[in-house]
């Protein structure tokens, strides 16, 4: 598995993998926009035979790194990948100054919470009916020093 920049040519494969992934996916110009546009963002793929499996998103902010999305293709699930994912951002993110990582998460997404756990991310907060779908919570999670081990 290589992980890379996410380019204009894996937007098909991105938004794909983020429609089957979430009930309120982002649209293709959100993650146009996150490649041409944002100076603060910093988006990946994992790629494994020619087949983009995985992607994040993620913000610099001054020194916090905000992980915006993170998405597995379904068919890798299970797998490691979004962890390596989030290892090769916050790695990445540290090297340019960042020095806590937040980000929200669905309150019912347990798998996710796990893996945030997983590396050191504490509940730090509570958005409110944060989720427009069905108005569910998110759940604020802070890695409050940033250090990464694989």
């Amino acid at each position: 598995m290589n992980i890379r920049r996410m380019t204009l040519d894996d937007l098909a494969q991105v938004v794909a993998i983020d429609k089957t992934s979430f009930s309120l996916p982002w649209p293709e110009r959100s993650f146009r926009f996150e490649i041409m546009d944002n100076p603060a963002s910093r988006a990946w793929v994992a790629e494994e035979d020619g087949k983009v499996v995985g992607a994040i998103v993620a913000w610099l902010l001054v020194d916090e790194a905000h992980i915006a999305t993170i998405a597995t293709h379904p068919d890798f699930r299970r797998q490691g990948i979004a962890s390596k994912l989030l290892v090769h951002t916050l790695q990445s993110m540290m090297n340019e100054g960042a020095l806590t990582s937040v980000l929200e998460v669905r309150e019912s997404n347990s798998a996710a919470q796990e893996m945030y756990r997983k590396f050191g991310f504490e509940e730090s907060g509570r958005r409110p009916r944060y989720y427009r779908d069905n108005n569910e919570d998110a759940i604020l999670m802070t890695l409050y020093k940033l250090k990464v081990e694989s």
